[in-house]
């Protein structure tokens, strides 16, 4: 996945659209890079609660955090966490 440049400041206001919108994107990054777990945790958000995509956002966390090869995926999945409030 790509880096993209961020603002410094992270966008804390990101909707239920955006955020399926990241997870799709870091799906897919996942499973390029051989991520099968992590990709198979954000399978569909679409169809997810807001409880089910705050787990799923968490677990894929965990599986690539200490992952620093994997850190743009990291870097989106926080940013999705940050966002998890503004699920509706």
């Amino acid at each position: 996945m790509a880096k993209h440049d961020e603002t410094l400041r992270w966008p804390t206001n990101l909707d239920r659209a955006a955020i399926e919108k990241r997870l799709v994107q870091v799906r897919d990054a996942a499973q390029a890079s051989g991520l099968e777990e992590v990709a198979r945790l954000l399978k569909d958000p679409s169809k997810m609660s807001g409880p089910q995509i705050g787990a799923a956002v968490v677990a894929a966390l965990e599986r690539v955090q200490e992952k620093h090869e994997h850190g743009a995926i990291t870097t989106q999945l926080e940013m999705v966490a940050m966002n998890l409030k503004n699920l509706k």
